[in-house]
């Protein structure tokens, strides 16, 4: 399957406020953060005996919609790799011409078994939460969660105060939105591999680990993700899917998400911002790190 081409994305719109300063307000042009619902439909089956499904329903910023339904399908168990991937395009039986780049569909290879008792359930997924934790934590078991390294990788405690910079910089539509999350995959040794955006947290996950799916790149055995908000058990569970050993937030993370890093064997800092972070489990992979007391 070759790698898809995508459509340039309508990531944000210019609108007209009023900016107040003090008891003074003028008339301005301000850049919004685009958020549309994308339907992701899957077909499988015989050649002679397709069927087709909505599968998903979720709020997200227009822009590498394919990377995501990949990433969602992965991540949700749907599918093992990239080869159960037959193709992904934009529905072209949507009746409104308007409406067509927000329903995807997946087909699978006619050999692939999807498991049907998850396909029959419809997901509505909002752009701050994600799938419900129940259907995430089955995900977890129905997609054979890659065991992460244990021996590695190593990242010096350095790299990790670097990341946000990193990441911001590369965050081409949050310097003019201000409204968007990121998530970024880097190189122990710091170096930006894969970065996107999206209104929603989980969403810009699936992305990355979409596009990593389509290059190739699963499991991600030597990877830092950085993600721009909190650290939540959904996003746990979908870098532990892709493999991901080390995940890092600019917020904080639940007590929920520490849990499954621990069980996973995935290194989690939180709160990576002004120099400083924690680290909640797992804090062998993080090197050159001196205790002191107090």
């Amino acid at each position: 399957m070759s790698t898809p081409v995508f459509l340039p994305p309508t990531s944000y719109e210019y609108v007209t406020v009023h900016r107040v300063q003090g008891t003074a307000a003028v008339e301005a042009s301000d850049v919004l953060a685009a958020e549309e619902p994308l339907e992701i439909r899957v077909g499988y089956g015989p050649a002679e005996q397709r069927e087709h499904r909505t599968l998903s329903i979720t709020m997200r910023t227009p822009g590498h919609d394919f990377e995501l339904a990949a990433g969602f399908l992965f991540t949700e168990g749907i599918i093992r790799s990239r080869q159960e991937l037959q193709g992904i395009l934009y529905c072209p039986d949507v009746e409104k011409e308007e409406e067509r780049e927000n329903v995807v569909r997946a087909e699978l290879t006619p050999t692939a078994l999807p498991d049907l008792p998850r396909l029959e359930r419809h997901f509505y997924t909002s752009s701050s939460c994600g799938v419900c934790g129940k259907t995430s934590i089955e995900a977890v078991h129905a997609a054979a969660c890659p065991v992460l390294p244990a021996h590695g990788p190593h990242v010096a405690a350095a790299v990790i105060h670097q990341l946000p910079e990193r990441q911001r910089a590369a965050q081409e539509l949050f310097e003019q939105t201000g409204g968007l999350h990121a998530a970024a995959l880097f190189s122990p040794e710091g170096d930006l591999l894969l970065l996107r955006e999206d209104v929603g947290r989980h969403n810009a996950l699936d992305k990355v680990i979409g596009a990593a799916l389509f290059q190739e790149l699963l499991p991600l055995h030597n990877a830092i993700l950085l993600v721009s908000g909190r650290a939540s058990f959904e996003l746990v569970q979908k870098a532990a899917v892709a493999g991901i050993p080390v995940l890092a937030a600019v917020g904080a993370p639940s007590s929920l998400a520490v849990s499954a890093a621990r069980n996973f064997g995935m290194t989690l800092c939180g709160f990576v911002r002004q120099s400083r972070y924690n680290i909640y489990c797992h804090e062998w992979r993080i090197v050159g790190v001196s205790d002191e007391a107090g």
